[in-house]
């Protein structure tokens, strides 16, 4: 069998390590070939590089870049703007697990290399849906998504030949460590609390997302971006026809709904590795299990419709869906910028969708028609949310 090369950009990251211990269960069929990072940790950097006798590292840090270049003589590493970028034309496949919108720049160059994009990073799908598909029409440029969700979607999808047929796309919620809070336990929750994530071990920005309901949002316009009209992928599905039902025990991590009655869902138990290992053999699948069920244990399986007064995020999304052009764009700069207040203590949790719905109500109407429009979007939904962090905590940014 002929090995893939593969680039990990974010490797020190949550999606990083877990595609390492990928790689590490089928050595003799991926290569890794090159590593980038952001450079606030050089001594991981430099630990998977010996590893892994990784060739080419980049980190967006110069003075990171010096230091490793230190330790690991005699390879290629590259430091500044664009450096992690620029590790797409040395992989057949490139997973993006850095985290926010500083993804963006991967996402891109992976699709125009015509490559395989291993997709970790929603983000930069949400802020630049037409610009990521303009760069997706490249020849030999594949996107396999390694959210647990689309992923999953993915895979019930690929079971079906018919795509007229498809009604609905359902998407699952854990429901996060708040499901059963009642609105006046949620003005008061603190930063541990929201990131004790009742069955998942994702990064901290992600299991905010997750408390908020936020991430499931994200999620759903990423569904749109991925399956909806005009998307190379298909079906075509429209944003009415995605659906979000809450499920605590995350072992159904998505379905797809047919127009006979029929539903086909995808199940294992909450492991990252499964999908990371699904984009990466894409055709092909693993040959390592990963999240097998034990059906003999398994117990109990609960759905529920999400609660909307007390997740409000939820609904933000689906209207920045709506209103489209960088309005989504708007919607994940904001919510960066709020969770970072969290995180800092700058913010109460119910303050991150206070911010998010007084930023989106400012959204300029502007279309999202080249990388240039999407930068600038970001840049000033961050000043406006940051000015309404502000007004929500009474202190300066």
């Amino acid at each position: 069998m002929t090995s893939s090369r593969v680039a990990i950009a974010g490797v020190t990251g949550s999606i990083g390590t877990q595609t390492l211990d990928v790689l590490r269960g089928e050595a003799d069929r991926f290569e890794l070939v090159a590593i980038g990072a952001g450079g606030a940790n050089p001594a991981a950097v430099v630990s998977v590089a010996e590893e892994f006798d990784v060739p080419v590292i980049a980190v967006d840090d110069p003075s990171a870049a010096a230091a490793i270049a230190e330790h690991l003589t005699g390879r290629d590493v590259r430091g500044g703007p664009g450096a992690v970028a620029s590790l797409a034309e040395l992989a057949d496949v490139v997973v993006n697990g850095v985290v926010g919108f500083a993804g963006l720049e991967v996402t891109l160059s992976t699709l125009n290399a015509g490559r395989r994009l291993a997709l970790a990073n929603k983000e930069s799908l949400i802020a630049a849906g037409p610009v990521v598909r303009e760069a997706w029409k490249t020849p030999g440029a594949e996107l396999v998504p390694v959210d647990s969700e689309h992923c999953a979607l993915h895979q019930c999808l690929r079971a079906n030949d018919v795509p007229a047929r498809v009604e609905r796309l359902i998407l699952t919620a854990s429901g996060g460590p708040f499901r059963r809070h009642t609105a006046e336990e949620l003005a008061d929750v603190g930063i541990d609390e929201a990131l004790a994530h009742p069955t998942w071990s994702m990064g901290p920005k992600i299991t905010i997302d997750s408390s908020t309901l936020m991430n499931k949002g994200l999620e759903v316009i990423e569904a749109h971006e991925l399956f909806g009209p005009g998307s190379p992928m298909g079906p075509g599905i429209p944003l009415d026809a995605i659906e979000v039902v809450v499920h605590p025990q995350s072992v159904v991590h998505s379905m797809v709904a047919f127009t006979d009655g029929s539903t086909i869902a995808q199940l294992s138990m909450p492991d990252m590795r499964l999908p990371i290992g699904y984009a990466l053999a894409w055709p092909d699948r693993s040959s390592v299990a990963h999240g097998a069920i034990d059906w003999t244990s398994l117990g109990r399986l609960d759905f529920e419709p999400p609660d909307l007064k007390r997740f409000p995020c939820l609904t933000l999304a689906f209207d920045a869906a709506r209103m489209g052009g960088t309005a989504p764009a708007w919607l994940s700069a904001a919510n960066e910028v709020a969770v970072e207040a969290f995180l800092a203590g700058r913010l109460r949790w119910v303050g991150i969708g206070a911010v998010v719905s007084e930023t989106l109500m400012a959204h300029d109407g502007a279309l999202a028609g080249s990388v240039e429009d999407v930068i600038d979007a970001d840049a000033r939904a961050r000043e406006v949310a940051r000015r309404n962090v502000s007004a929500v905590t009474g202190v300066g940014s």
